[in-house]
């Protein structure tokens, strides 16, 4: 039972993932509350960050079932996944604002045109914080090989298919061809070229 809650969870906390970046409910909430919708972002950043440690913490509470033996080399695997998913996600985050991805900063983000970010790590992959977070939850596997852990990689990879779709349909309305063109040229998760 805790593993299918474990599941649940975070298929609630990607399905909102969906929903709240979606671009249709973002101008229908911001036909109804006006004004306030500036403070949408760091509301959104809020429940999100306060969502996803009650999921790791619940899963952390469920009782270890080993699926891998813990040795050295696992340990090892585990920290470099997760050292290079951290690089990944800090190379990635160089090319935003904090403040304005966070909603520190009040913003219309409805209003506000943002500029196609094509250059840095995202010349090698479209969705760098996806890449990041999959090496990391990887690198949380093989550190603690445990069924928790698992769920936690298995959901992941589950939802990335869905999550790339739902905003990419959503970069395209925004960006149009020169997304789509984009999207042409550079992989998604995985670079299968590097630039010297």
């Amino acid at each position: 039972m805790p593993y299918f809650n474990l599941v649940f969870l975070w298929a609630t906390f990607y399905g909102l993932h969906s929903l709240l970046a979606n671009l249709d409910f973002k101008h229908w909430l911001s036909d109804k509350i006006g004004h306030a919708y500036k403070a949408y972002r760091l509301v959104y950043s809020l429940f999100s960050t306060v969502f996803f440690l009650f999921i790791m913490i619940y899963g952390a509470g469920i009782e270890k079932q080993y699926l891998l033996k813990s040795t050295d080399f696992t340990t090892y695997l585990g920290y470099m996944f997760a050292g290079f998913g951290t690089i990944i996600l800090v190379k990635a985050f160089r090319n935003f604002s904090i403040a304005t991805f966070s909603g520190l900063r009040l913003h219309n983000d409805l209003e506000e045109e943002f500029e196609l970010i094509k250059s840095g790590i995202h010349a090698y992959v479209r969705h760098p914080i996806y890449s990041g977070l999959l090496l990391i939850f990887l690198g949380f596997f093989f550190f603690d090989p445990v069924i928790s852990s698992l769920i936690h990689l298995g959901c992941l990879v589950a939802y990335l298919p869905v999550g790339i779709f739902f905003e990419e349909k959503k970069l395209i309305r925004l960006y149009g061809k020169r997304y789509t063109e984009y999207k042409k040229e550079v992989p998604a998760l995985f670079p299968t070229k590097f630039r010297v």
